[in-house]
């Protein structure tokens, strides 16, 4: 006797009218019913995201008070502002799937939360500045407009504001990169021992590999992501070079070559040994970003007391009098 395979049930029946939406290319709103599954990717991806953009303040905050000038000051300044916003947006974005800001900050003080492994490098002079700015956020720009596509609507309209800004910032950092390639022997020096320490991590930044990234299939198939780790990294490879060149610097990679047959810049072998170190909190400035996290936090724990008391203030009075 043949063995029947089990009927459909509700649920197969919302998974599959669910992702008929996706594949029609619908946009998933907060309202509509999604799987569980597909709800907590989004809250692992958005969160992940919104650490990353507020550890990211850390390592140009830094340097606000020692830039060399007043323009460069007002710049930088704004920059981390803009990092601090973007944070606040995916944050809200996060709970428009039912989750708590508070416990997605816990997560990231308490260490179970991941962010961008980028963020765990030291910055050790001024031309890092410019070379975050161009790599990273450029970096950044290459994931965050294929996210501007994303299947859920509250997260794909953040990213067109956060593309924005970061495009504005990708020119900032490639203007100081280019000021110090013209500049002093001593200048020129400065700005290529930074592309030295951060390209490698700026590729890095993508994730794993392909082949050994967990989550990508699924992201794929609800289009989540609309390409995976790989082809993004060759794309950010491809729109970096020329620029390298263009300022006459070099990257730290003897395999790199052009492949006229693929048209693509290939790379050599990534370092994933040190990548995996560095997200498992083992990086050059894991405990210090942390460190610094969760001090803001506790130092600014009277602002958050006096907001809630003036909330509840203003509560009790409109109360009365109605």
């Amino acid at each position: 006797m043949t063995p029947t395979s089990a009927a459909p049930t509700a649920e197969d029946a919302r998974v599959a009218a669910f992702e008929a939406r996706i594949a029609a290319g619908e946009s998933i709103e907060p309202k509509d019913w999604m799987p569980e599954r597909y709800r907590k990717q989004l809250i692992r991806m958005m969160s992940q995201h919104a650490h990353s953009e507020v550890v990211g303040m850390l390592p140009e905050g830094n340097w606000i008070t020692r830039a060399p000038s007043l323009r460069r000051k007002m710049s930088l300044i704004a920059k981390v502002q803009d990092e601090g916003g973007h944070g606040l947006y995916i944050y809200c974005g996060a709970e428009t799937l039912g989750v708590d800001r508070h416990d997605l900050v816990e997560q990231l003080l308490n260490g179970t939360a991941k962010y961008s492994s980028i963020f765990n490098y030291p910055t050790l002079s001024w031309a890092d500045m410019g070379v975050i700015g161009w790599l990273v956020d450029g970096a950044a720009i290459v994931n965050q407009t294929i996210l501007a596509k994303t299947s859920y609507g509250p997260y794909a309209r953040a990213m067109i504001r956060i593309c924005k800004e970061e495009n504005f910032h990708k020119r900032q950092g490639y203007e100081i990169v280019t000021t110090l390639a013209r500049g002093t022997p001593a200048q020129r020096a400065m700005v290529q021992d930074a592309v030295n320490r951060f390209w490698w991590p700026s590729l890095m930044m993508f994730g794993p590999s392909d082949t050994d990234s967990p989550n990508s299939g699924e992201l794929l198939r609800w289009k989540v992501k609309r390409k995976t780790n790989d082809e993004l990294r060759q794309r950010f490879v491809n729109l970096t070079i020329p620029q390298v060149q263009a300022v006459e610097l070099t990257v730290p990679d003897p395999d790199l070559h052009y492949d006229a047959t693929s048209g693509n810049w290939e790379f050599g072998a990534i370092d994933w040994t040190e990548f995996n170190q560095v997200i498992r909190g083992n990086g050059p400035c894991n405990k210090e970003r942390l460190d610094a996290r969760r001090a803001a936090h506790e130092d600014g724990q009277w602002v958050r007391e006096a907001a809630t008391a003036y909330a509840e203030k203003h509560a009790s009075r409109a109360t009365e009098a109605a």
